[in-house]
């Protein structure tokens, strides 16, 4: 990720965050969220039989989570497999906010054996990840709950995202260590 970014996307998660009404420390909605930026959310079962994404899952496990389009009305659409469960669809959706909120290309379309794929920038992707993780659970929820010994678990299931989102954001925001210091440094100051 190029320097500041982590940065700069936990401002713009507050500020998003903010510009809603919300709290540090209030869990988001993100279907109130894409609303909130005029971003429709769609399942893909209300534009395709059910049928034909259970088939592409049992084809290949995970290949569609949720993209977003840019429709030439100025619609902006996110469509999500209803086949997730609820948390790894709420991870998906703020992915898909992300982009739109980083104003990232639009992915191009590829054909390759004659399969027609979305390709991905690799940078785009590691900061919509960043984002999406602090649109869902900013540093402030993440200290309130590790300093209460949540584990990712009880984070992932409270927050309504996946427990690999909550894990990811315990480890790479740097949470965890500053917890583990904190304690460490209270417990060898002397007792009075």
């Amino acid at each position: 990720m190029r320097r500041g970014f982590k940065a700069e996307a936990e401002r713009l998660a507050d500020r998003t965050r903010s510009d809603m009404g919300l709290t540090p420390t209030t869990p988001v909605d993100v279907r109130v969220l894409a609303h909130h930026l005029n971003i429709e959310v769609v399942p893909a079962d209300q534009l395709i039989d059910i049928r034909k994404l259970q088939e592409l899952i049992a084809e290949q496990d995970g290949a569609f989570s949720a993209a977003s389009f840019h429709l030439p009305d100025d619609r902006v659409v996110i469509v999500c497999n209803p086949l997730n469960d609820p948390a790894r669809t709420n991870s998906d959706i703020a992915h898909e906010i992300a982009h739109i909120l980083l104003r990232h290309d639009v992915r191009e379309l590829q054909t390759i054996g004659g399969n027609v794929f979305f390709t991905c920038d690799p940078d785009q992707e590691e900061e919509a990840n960043w984002l999406a993780g602090c649109l869902l659970l900013p540093r402030q929820i993440l200290l309130r709950e590790a300093f209460a010994n949540a584990s990712a678990d009880h984070i992932a299931a409270k927050y309504q995202v996946s427990a690999q989102m909550a894990r990811f954001r315990l480890n790479t925001s740097c949470v965890n260590l500053q917890v583990r210091r904190a304690q460490q440094s209270r417990s060898r100051r002397p007792r009075a």
